[in-house]
């Protein structure tokens, strides 16, 4: 049987107090995983679930990880081997952002057999919605409290039935999200208004996206 994990990561002002969470599904366990820094962006707490979820994992049993963040996964699927020949240089040879963090990930999942899956966020996905009200209540320095025992009395839905197909986006026009890439650093807002008072004022790329596959190009468009 499959380890499952599910992971989220916050940071209020982006950059601001951030925490993240993270649950571990093993055949007879359940573990919640979860932790804060002072100062802190969305992608580095996305990161740190990921890795500290990982970390935390067998290397002897395949895992799935069902994660929100298109940076995480398009970066240890798809950039990051491009980004170690060019000694973490990106395309525009800009230092990769998060340089510590994705040397860890590296490390974390060398040795495991991984399926990234990536979903929508605030969908409505239990596991999803629990890590992020952990991540959020570390942020605030209210933690909740962690589960950590038999699978069987783990009161969070984590079957797969539970999480929502992707739906299409009501029109070509609707937006999904706003990427915008200041000094290197990309990061993804609901709202424009929070995309805006990011760029406003400073040299900056910002697009919006329409679906989260779009979004996924958007990035890898600004960091190529």
């Amino acid at each position: 049987m499959n380890t499952v994990i599910f992971t989220d990561g916050s940071a209020r002002g982006n950059p601001g107090p951030g925490g993240w969470g993270a649950i571990i599904l093993n055949p007879d366990t359940a573990i919640e995983l979860g932790g804060r820094e002072d100062h802190a962006t969305n992608n580095r707490m996305e990161l740190t679930a990921a890795i500290s979820a990982l970390e935390s994992s067998p290397n002897d049993r395949e895992i799935i990880i069902y994660i929100d963040s298109a940076y995480v996964v398009n970066g240890i699927t798809r950039w990051v081997n491009g980004w170690m020949r060019n000694n973490w240089k990106t395309s525009t040879k800009d230092d990769v952002v998060n340089r510590d963090l994705w040397e860890r990930l590296v490390e974390a999942v060398a040795h495991k057999v991984i399926d990234w899956k990536l979903i929508k966020g605030h969908a409505g996905t239990p596991g999803n919605e629990r890590c992020d009200v952990i991540a959020t209540s570390f942020a605030d320095k209210n933690p909740e409290l962690l589960f950590n025992g038999s699978r069987s009395r783990y009161g969070i839905d984590i079957s797969i039935s539970a999480i929502p197909p992707a739906k299409k986006p009501k029109s070509k026009s609707a937006a999904y999200s706003y990427v915008s890439m200041v000094n290197g650093k990309i990061e993804t807002h609901k709202t424009w208004e929070e995309c805006k008072a990011r760029v406003h004022g400073v040299n900056a790329k910002y697009k919006k996206s329409v679906s989260p596959q779009d979004e996924e190009d958007i990035v890898r468009e600004f960091t190529n």
